[in-house]
C-alpha cells in the first residue's frame, strides 16, 4: 500500500491498511498536484465560509460561460479546481485552489449531503463511503 501523505494521480482511489484491516471500505482521492483531497475541510479566502472537498479536478473542468460569469477573480484554469458542499448551506461550490487555505476549526460541516457521501467525520475529516454516488 502507498503511504497516505503520498499524492497519485487523479483519479487514482487508495485504501489505507488500517481502514482495510477494520473491515472499513474507506477511500481517499486525491490529484498529484492538488494541496487538499475528498474529505478535506477548507475555508474560502475571499467569500469566507467553511466546506468539505468532494471532488478533486486537476484542472477546470467547467464552461467558458460559467468562468466568465462566476470565477470573478480569474483564478488560472490550470490548476487544480475543487467542488465543495458549503456548512450550514444546501448549495455546494467549484473553487480554484488559489482561494482556499485550510480550515483550521476542524470542526463538522454541517450539509443535507454530508451523510450520503462520507461515512465518519475523525481528526478533522471525513471519510468516503464506498462507492461514491452519482454527482448531482
Amino acid at each position: 500500500m502507498l503511504p497516505n501523505s503520498q499524492r497519485v494521480l487523479c483519479p487514482m482511489i487508495l485504501y489505507n491498511d488500517t481502514d482495510l484491516d477494520r473491515g472499513c471500505p474507506l477511500m481517499t482521492i486525491m490529484c498529484a498536484s492538488a494541496r487538499f483531497s475528498v474529505g478535506e475541510l477548507v475555508y474560502h479566502r475571499l467569500f469566507h465560509y467553511r466546506g468539505v472537498v468532494i471532488d478533486v479536478d486537476p484542472e477546470f473542468q467547467s464552461t467558458e460561460e460559467w468562468y466568465e460569469l462566476v470565477a470573478r477573480s480569474r483564478p488560472p484554469k490550470d490548476q487544480p479546481w475543487y467542488r465543495v458542499l458549503v456548512h450550514n448551506a444546501t448549495h455546494q461550490t467549484y473553487v480554484a485552489e488559489r482561494n482556499l487555505e485550510k480550515d483550521e476549526t476542524e470542526d463538522a460541516i454541517v450539509h443535507p449531503l454530508i451523510d450520503e457521501i462520507f461515512t465518519i467525520f475523525k481528526e478533522g475529516r471525513y471519510d468516503i463511503r464506498a462507492p461514491f454516488p452519482e454527482q448531482r
